[in-house]
């Protein structure tokens, strides 16, 4: 047991190394899916046909195929063909940020339809354009109904970042298991990263619920 304890606590500062990696590309994951969602939802909800038929196959692309082979076609693939000379790190998060993109869409979209669909007839009532009105009257709303959706995207993303491990980015997953191969405690050190990875998720989703709980209108129930 005494041997188990010193061998975490010497790779504690190794392994918080690779959570701050891990962050880092959760963070850019997340960035990168909020970017692409906002417009791809909208597109999806008010896009002409052929906008719509674009956006769909795109979704159903980065929803229907493992984030796995994704990694490995766009790491060792397409960045490749487009002469994109990515890090691991660069390379997860925007491969993780498509994906994201892909189901962050799904969920302001749903938000976006659950507003009463009146409201954009009133903001061209009051002289808007349709886009003023989207972002002026639909957006605000939607995004405010989406950060129940985040938090388990959030989760979502943290638990599929481990997949770096798979381009040799530095991430809590790829040090963990450098030490465990090197100090044979595969399962001291892989329980301590997995209490990690808990620990960062159970405060993610705390402070995106604290978030809801800032925004949320009294007596607004849509």
């Amino acid at each position: 047991m005494l041997e188990q304890l010193a061998v975490i606590l010497d790779a504690l500062p190794y392994i918080l190394e690779g959570a701050l990696v891990t962050l880092a590309i959760v963070g850019g994951a997340m960035s990168l899916g909020l970017v692409m969602g906002i417009p791809m939802a909208v597109g999806l909800v008010y896009g002409p046909r052929f906008v719509r038929l674009i956006l769909g196959l795109y979704v159903w692309f980065f929803r229907g195929v493992p984030i796995l082979t994704l990694m490995f076609l766009f790491y060792f693939g397409i960045f490749d063909l487009l002469g994109l000379n990515l890090s691991a790190l660069a390379a997860t998060s925007i491969v993780l940020g498509m994906t994201s993109a892909a189901y962050q869409s799904q969920i302001f979209r749903g938000s976006i339809e659950a507003l009463p669909q009146g409201q954009l007839k009133a903001s061209r009532a009051l002289g808007m354009s349709d886009m003023q009105g989207v972002c002026t009257v639909i957006l605000p709303q939607a995004l405010r109904l989406s950060i129940p959706g985040w938090s388990n995207e959030f989760s979502i993303i943290l638990k599929d970042s481990a997949l770096a491990y798979v381009v040799g980015a530095m991430d809590m997953f790829t040090r963990t298991h450098f030490v465990a191969s090197r100090t044979y405690e595969h399962l001291t050190l892989f329980i301590t990263a997995g209490v990690i990875y808990f620990i960062i998720t159970m405060v993610g989703v705390k402070l995106l619920l604290t978030l809801e709980k800032k925004v949320r209108i009294p007596g607004y129930t849509t």
